[in-house]
Protein backbone atom coordinates (compact mmCIF):
# COMPACT_ATOMS: atom_id res chain seq x y z
CA UNK A 1 0.00 0.00 0.00
CA UNK A 2 1.40 3.51 -0.85
CA UNK A 3 1.68 6.23 1.59
CA UNK A 4 -0.60 8.19 -0.78
CA UNK A 5 -3.39 5.24 -0.10
CA UNK A 6 -3.32 6.46 3.65
CA UNK A 7 -3.88 9.90 3.32
CA UNK A 8 -7.30 11.72 3.01
CA UNK A 9 -6.17 14.85 0.63
CA UNK A 10 -9.38 17.09 -0.19
CA UNK A 11 -9.22 17.46 -4.15
CA UNK A 12 -11.69 20.27 -4.40
CA UNK A 13 -12.16 23.68 -2.11
CA UNK A 14 -14.64 24.03 0.42
CA UNK A 15 -15.16 26.65 3.02
CA UNK A 16 -12.01 26.79 5.61
CA UNK A 17 -12.15 28.52 8.78
CA UNK A 18 -9.18 30.95 9.04
CA UNK A 19 -7.37 28.41 11.42
CA UNK A 20 -7.66 25.40 9.16
CA UNK A 21 -4.65 23.83 7.92
CA UNK A 22 -5.06 23.65 4.47
CA UNK A 23 -2.89 21.11 1.92
CA UNK A 24 -0.69 22.29 -1.21
CA UNK A 25 1.28 20.60 -3.30
CA UNK A 26 4.95 21.60 -4.11
CA UNK A 27 7.30 20.12 -6.63
CA UNK A 28 11.15 19.83 -5.52
CA UNK A 29 12.19 20.24 -8.80
CA UNK A 30 15.80 18.82 -9.92
CA UNK A 31 18.79 17.73 -12.29
CA UNK A 32 21.87 15.93 -12.32
CA UNK A 33 24.72 17.39 -14.10
CA UNK A 34 28.32 16.07 -13.71
CA UNK A 35 27.08 13.45 -10.58
CA UNK A 36 26.27 16.76 -8.39
CA UNK A 37 22.18 16.85 -8.03
CA UNK A 38 20.52 20.89 -8.45
CA UNK A 39 17.64 22.18 -7.31
CA UNK A 40 15.55 24.89 -9.13
CA UNK A 41 13.71 27.72 -6.88
CA UNK A 42 11.48 30.31 -8.04
CA UNK A 43 10.91 33.31 -6.29
CA UNK A 44 7.38 34.33 -4.71
CA UNK A 45 5.03 36.49 -6.62
CA UNK A 46 4.75 38.91 -3.27
CA UNK A 47 7.79 38.82 -1.11
CA UNK A 48 9.85 37.52 -3.84
CA UNK A 49 11.70 35.14 -1.47
CA UNK A 50 13.09 31.64 -3.12
CA UNK A 51 10.53 28.89 -2.51
CA UNK A 52 9.67 25.71 -4.65
CA UNK A 53 6.44 25.49 -6.67
CA UNK A 54 3.59 24.39 -5.32
CA UNK A 55 -0.38 25.08 -5.46
CA UNK A 56 -3.82 23.88 -4.51
CA UNK A 57 -5.31 20.61 -5.16
CA UNK A 58 -7.00 19.99 -8.72
CA UNK A 59 -10.33 18.51 -9.44
CA UNK A 60 -9.15 15.18 -11.35
CA UNK A 61 -5.30 15.46 -10.88
CA UNK A 62 -3.23 12.97 -8.72
CA UNK A 63 -1.56 15.17 -6.46
CA UNK A 64 1.84 15.25 -8.06
CA UNK A 65 0.32 15.54 -10.89
CA UNK A 66 -0.66 18.79 -8.87
CA UNK A 67 2.79 19.50 -8.13
CA UNK A 68 4.14 19.12 -11.69
CA UNK A 69 1.49 21.67 -13.37
CA UNK A 70 2.48 24.10 -10.83
CA UNK A 71 5.90 23.69 -11.37
CA UNK A 72 5.32 23.74 -15.36
CA UNK A 73 2.83 27.43 -14.26
CA UNK A 74 5.46 28.86 -11.80
CA UNK A 75 9.14 27.67 -13.27
CA UNK A 76 8.41 26.46 -17.11
CA UNK A 77 9.27 23.01 -15.71
CA UNK A 78 9.11 20.02 -18.16
CA UNK A 79 9.58 16.80 -16.66
CA UNK A 80 8.46 13.72 -14.94
CA UNK A 81 7.17 13.98 -11.11
CA UNK A 82 7.30 10.92 -8.66
CA UNK A 83 3.86 9.86 -7.17
CA UNK A 84 5.73 9.28 -3.94
CA UNK A 85 6.27 12.01 -2.14
CA UNK A 86 9.70 13.13 0.07
CA UNK A 87 7.52 14.06 2.78
CA UNK A 88 5.83 17.34 4.49
CA UNK A 89 6.67 20.69 5.53
CA UNK A 90 4.70 23.24 7.23
CA UNK A 91 4.26 27.21 6.32
CA UNK A 92 2.27 30.09 6.98
CA UNK A 93 0.67 31.31 3.74
CA UNK A 94 -0.34 35.12 2.67
CA UNK A 95 -3.67 34.34 0.67
CA UNK A 96 -4.73 37.70 -1.77
CA UNK A 97 -6.82 39.29 0.83
CA UNK A 98 -4.45 39.29 3.17
CA UNK A 99 -5.03 36.63 6.11
CA UNK A 100 -2.30 34.59 6.60
CA UNK A 101 -3.19 30.15 6.91
CA UNK A 102 -1.90 27.48 8.04
CA UNK A 103 -0.59 25.06 5.57
CA UNK A 104 0.86 21.75 4.84
CA UNK A 105 3.26 21.01 1.53
CA UNK A 106 3.18 17.99 0.25
CA UNK A 107 6.61 17.87 -1.29
CA UNK A 108 6.75 15.30 -4.65
CA UNK A 109 10.64 15.02 -6.54
CA UNK A 110 9.99 16.36 -10.25
CA UNK A 111 13.59 15.10 -12.57
CA UNK A 112 13.31 18.17 -14.99
CA UNK A 113 13.99 17.53 -18.77
CA UNK A 114 13.90 20.97 -19.73
CA UNK A 115 12.83 24.51 -19.34
CA UNK A 116 10.37 26.31 -21.09
CA UNK A 117 11.71 30.16 -22.50
CA UNK A 118 8.03 31.44 -21.70
CA UNK A 119 5.83 29.78 -19.36
CA UNK A 120 2.36 31.53 -17.66
CA UNK A 121 4.30 33.04 -14.65
CA UNK A 122 7.37 34.32 -16.37
CA UNK A 123 6.85 37.84 -15.57
CA UNK A 124 6.23 37.58 -12.33
CA UNK A 125 8.55 34.79 -10.52
CA UNK A 126 12.48 34.57 -11.41
CA UNK A 127 14.20 30.89 -11.01
CA UNK A 128 17.55 29.40 -10.56
CA UNK A 129 19.50 26.41 -10.31
CA UNK A 130 21.44 26.09 -6.63
CA UNK A 131 23.03 23.29 -5.03
CA UNK A 132 21.71 21.04 -2.67
CA UNK A 133 23.62 23.00 0.31
CA UNK A 134 22.60 26.57 -0.98
CA UNK A 135 19.19 25.81 -1.70
CA UNK A 136 18.20 24.75 1.58
CA UNK A 137 19.79 27.73 3.01
CA UNK A 138 17.20 30.40 0.70
CA UNK A 139 14.49 28.70 1.55
CA UNK A 140 12.41 29.88 4.85
CA UNK A 141 10.79 26.48 6.06
CA UNK A 142 13.25 24.20 8.37
CA UNK A 143 11.35 21.05 7.04
CA UNK A 144 11.92 21.86 4.04
CA UNK A 145 15.13 22.98 3.87
CA UNK A 146 16.14 19.33 5.63
CA UNK A 147 13.85 17.10 2.75
CA UNK A 148 16.17 19.66 0.13
CA UNK A 149 19.85 18.84 2.43
CA UNK A 150 19.39 14.98 2.66
CA UNK A 151 17.66 14.76 -1.00
CA UNK A 152 19.28 12.10 -2.69
CA UNK A 153 17.61 11.35 -6.29
CA UNK A 154 19.32 7.32 -6.56
CA UNK A 155 17.63 6.49 -3.34
CA UNK A 156 14.10 7.23 -6.04
CA UNK A 157 14.55 3.72 -8.09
Amino acid sequence: MSFQSNLSIPTEFREYDKDDIRTQYAALCYRVVRDKTQVLLITSRGTKRWIVPKGWPMAKKAPHEAALQEAKEEGGVIGRASAKPLGTYSYMKVLSNGDEVPCIGLLFPVRVRLLRAEYPEARERKRKWFSLKKAAKKVDEPELARMIRDFDPRQLR
